[in-house]
């Protein structure tokens, strides 16, 4: 299978600006589909720090030829300085779902 899916994580700081990207996403044919899962613990370290923060974390179906225009239409939605922006391969699927995925997509 070729390996040209992928899954893009995105941290945000309410639920509100999860659902602002994800719309804006959807409405450019950037992904497919967007599941927000609320109230995740992110610990990480910020400006020699160690912090914690209560986030919603967007799971988005894309494609790797998508995921610069996607990255940067993130980073102009988003309250973060840095965003975390990751992509992860689909590295298998069922056919049915991934021609489903294709076809949503610009």
């Amino acid at each position: 299978m070729e390996n040209r899916h992928i899954i893009v994580l995105v941290t945000t700081a309410n639920r509100q600006e999860a659902e602002r990207i994800a719309q804006r996403l959807l409405e450019a044919k950037l992904i497919a589909c967007a599941n927000i899962v609320d109230s995740v613990t992110s610990n990480f370290r910020w400006s020699g720090r160690t912090e914690k923060a209560q986030e919603c974390l967007i799971l988005m179906k894309s494609r790797r030829d998508l995921f610069e225009k996607l990255a940067e239409t993130v980073k102009t939605l988003h309250s973060y300085e840095v965003p975390e922006i990751l992509a992860l391969p689909i590295v298998d699927g069922s056919k049915a779902y991934l021609d489903w995925l294709d076809s949503c997509l610009t």
